[in-house]
């Protein structure tokens, strides 16, 4: 699948499916330096995950400060022919300052065997 630079950064479209209902994400950095994968919470409303009592909520730190998310179990979630079964997100507000609909971290990456071609902009996945 193509990466999209953006700002020498790399982006990719996601595919979130929970409770048969599929939502087509764009803007979502692939990010080596996330351990976990976060999508907007705006995006995720569409298809109807809002924060539930079973959720679990987190403080996450990073370059952009700090920020309240919660972790949620969506039935697949899809990069190209990277495809993952029943896989936790975490949520949250996304709002860093630019347009960004989520990150793709190593969660996703190892789980898929991400290879990340950064000459010929592309992302593979093993198996």
């Amino acid at each position: 699948m193509q990466l999209t630079l953006k700002d020498n950064l790399p982006f990719v479209t996601v595919v979130v499916t929970h409770k048969g209902q599929a939502i087509e994400i764009t803007n979502v950095l692939v990010d080596t330096g996330s351990g976990s994968t976060i999508l907007s919470a705006d995006a995720m409303q569409v298809i109807q995950i809002t924060p539930s009592p079973e959720d679990t909520l987190y403080i996450i730190r990073g370059i952009g400060g700090n920020e309240v998310v919660y972790s949620h179990r969506v039935e697949n979630i899809r990069i190209g022919e990277g495809n993952i079964s029943n896989f936790e997100i975490e949520i949250g507000g996304m709002d860093y300052g630019f347009e960004i609909n989520g990150i793709i971290g190593m969660d996703y990456l190892v789980q898929t065997g991400a290879i990340i071609n950064l000459q010929d902009t592309i992302i593979e996945f093993a198996g």
